[in-house]
């Protein structure tokens, strides 16, 4: 342990510390950035071996030389934001200048991009120091973790488990403190299942939030970015940093984002809440997970909200192909330029494989019937909000499995005819474009967790919050139940 002239005196008091009162304690000066730099990096040099959720990391010393330019920027009474000083590692989705990003794909795995998004520029706008990447599956696809470059990431929980994904690497790093906070994106679950997976917040922003640089801009993609952390303050502060207008991305949300700085502090007495479980069983579940996910309405109650089974009337098949269509076209889109080089191609995952031959497959008109479909189930979800004031749905459908094994083909007795049709229940909220936060609800009886979805009406992520803050101040199941590897101490 490297000698501390500060109160906190070793690596273990220093990354305890929440992102809120780790970005305090800098501003103040009772710690320096180079303190929090060689703790966080320490950290990660014990724990990360036995995970594999960071990738890319970059060498220490040239992340303590940035350190120490922000220790002087302090002295001289420049704080650049709220992340100023903070060790930061971007999904390895994002494109990060001078670091390499190669999205888990052997066709990328010496990319290193010459401009980054602007999720990347904002976090380093704020004051954080990039210190490497957090792994994902391969392109993006399968809620599983794993990749031909980097190789697995596993559960913080159970090291024999997946983590989820796709922003799997994140929610460990979170998980075990090898980071303050964390960002991912999500397009059929990639925030929501690893969080819940991790015991951590993973929060689904609505369409336009986060401006996102994917490759067309007036049609809005499925996929949304949107921040992580260890409790609501800290997402929401984080939030504060990612999201806004920009010109770039023409359907960004012009909200200033200083309102997610606010008081989360709201009284839900009286608040509807509609539980829509498996959908009016709609969607398979494997055992135990329902039961679980139900045992958290009992928390909402205490809070003085109405509490009621709910449904919605539309078939959840035609969200799901209307889903599947839209996301192979825009997966096709993309890809396309490679997919015709044998070599390329070979370098591709079966499951890019597949969804890029779907989307080339359809038809203008069958893209314009998914679309529309789309909006007809928005319209569905609106209504819906009419009557709730929040949605609450499992985050998952089946309990952290296997590490090594690719994805579960079968779902509380029904087989599974895609590679992510195990993550169905994610599906029809992703397709509404409405927020969702996903809170822990929990663990089983072999200690793996899983969590529930808080979703809110379009453009509501305040009201998604502060209904999370109060659960979590009500369960504490981040504190209360944290993974045995984070116990350890350098």
């Amino acid at each position: 342990m490297r000698s501390s002239q500060t109160d906190l005196v070793n690596v273990a008091e220093i990354v305890s510390l929440d992102a809120v009162a780790l970005s305090r304690a800098i501003k103040s000066k009772q710690v320096s950035c180079v303190e929090v730099m060689n703790a966080y990096l320490d950290r990660i040099e014990l724990l990360n071996p036995r995970v594999n959720a960071i990738v890319s990391l970059q060498p220490r010393e040239h992340l303590l030389e940035q350190a120490k330019n922000r220790d002087a920027q302090l002295a001289r009474g420049e704080v650049l934001g709220w992340m100023h000083g903070f060790p930061h590692a971007v999904k390895d989705l994002e494109p990060t200048r001078g670091i390499r990003t190669t999205m888990g794909s052997p066709l990328f795995k010496n990319f290193f991009p010459r401009d980054e998004s602007i999720l990347v520029e904002r976090i380093r706008r704020a004051g954080a120091i990039l210190i490497g990447k957090t792994n994902v599956p391969e392109f993006g696809l399968g809620s599983q973790t794993y990749n031909p470059v980097f190789g697995t990431t596993f559960n913080a929980y159970d090291q024999s488990k997946t983590c989820g994904g796709t922003s799997g690497g994140a929610a460990v790093a979170l998980a075990l403190r090898m980071i303050p906070v964390a960002d991912g994106s999500d397009n059929g679950g990639s925030l929501r299942n690893p969080a819940a997976w991790n015991n951590v917040f993973g929060f689904r922003t609505s369409s336009g939030r986060v401006p996102s640089q994917f490759y067309e801009v007036f049609i809005p993609s499925i996929s949304v970015h949107g921040p992580m952390a260890r409790n609501v303050p800290d997402l929401a502060m984080f939030l504060s940093v990612i999201a806004g207008y920009d010109a770039r991305t023409p359907l960004s949300i012009r909200e200033d984002p200083a309102a997610f700085a606010g008081t989360l502090e709201r009284d839900f007495k009286g608040a509807r809440i509609g539980w829509v479980g498996d959908f009016g069983g709609q969607i398979p579940f494997d055992p135990g997970v329902l039961e679980l996910c139900e045992g958290s309405l009992k928390v909402f109650e205490a809070l003085g909200s109405k509490v009621e089974t709910a449904t919605l009337d539309y078939p959840l098949e035609r969200v799901w192909q209307s889903w599947t269509a839209l996301r192979g076209w825009q997966i096709a889109a993309e890809f396309r330029a490679s997919f015709p080089d044998p070599a390329q191609r070979a370098l591709m995952k079966p499951e890019l494989q597949w969804e890029i031959e779907n989307g080339l497959r359809l038809t203008a008109m069958e893209v314009a019937i998914a679309s529309r479909a789309r909006t007809a189930w928005y319209h569905a979800v609106r209504e819906f909000f009419e009557k709730y004031d929040f949605m609450i749905a499992p985050a998952g459908q089946v309990f952290p499995f296997d590490a090594n094994i690719h994805w579960p083909k079968e779902v509380g007795g029904v087989s599974m005819d895609t590679y992510h049709r195990w993550m169905q229940v994610m599906i029809p909220i992703s397709m509404s474009g409405c927020p969702a936060l996903s809170v822990p609800a929990g663990f089983n009886d072999r200690g793996l967790p899983m969590g529930v979805q808080i979703v809110g009406p379009n453009h509501a992520e305040m009201a998604c919050m502060q209904l999370g803050h109060a659960y979590n101040q009500a369960t504490n199941w981040v504190t209360k139940r944290p993974p045995t590897l984070s116990t350890e101490r350098i």
